[in-house]
């Protein structure tokens, strides 16, 4: 990976640029309050991946390491876009022994199907036996 890493440490994610990418950037996250994403880090399985030391990527697991996780707020910075780095990141998370043998693992993406099904990921084979309660533009100031 050359001068790319990926570590587990939270004490090395920098918690600015996450906020800036998540508030920002991402469409599933925009206007996220930095104290939201500060507590989604302290209760999650955190993966950082730098350049150097400076961070350019990120996610997040939700899971209890035992039967389910959830992947989570996954990004690579765009100056770092075309270098297989999203695809370096989903190996490392998979390979990582603290999520191995789970019975599910889910996520929810609007445009990435195609480098998570290089994992193993499909659509939702029975959605009818799914629920969930969604609150879209959830972090818009017009909605308070």
């Amino acid at each position: 990976m050359g001068d790319y890493t990926i570590s587990t440490d939270k004490d090395k994610l920098q918690v600015g640029v996450i906020h800036r990418y998540l508030s920002v950037e991402s469409y599933w996250a925009k206007n996220i309050p930095l104290a939201v994403v500060q507590k989604s880090i302290d209760n999650s399985f955190c993966f950082g991946m730098y350049f150097k030391e400076a961070q350019i990527g990120f996610a997040r697991v939700v899971t209890d390491h035992a039967t389910f996780a959830y992947l989570a707020d996954v990004f690579i910075l765009e100056a770092h876009r075309g270098k297989g780095l999203s695809k370096q990141l989903m190996e490392f998370i998979f390979s990582h022994p603290d999520l191995q043998g789970l019975r599910r693992f889910c996520l929810g993406t609007r445009d990435a199907h195609g480098l998570y099904t290089q994992f193993g990921f499909k659509l939702i084979q029975k959605p009818e036996f799914w629920m969930e309660i969604k609150h879209d533009n959830f972090y818009n100031p017009q909605n308070a």
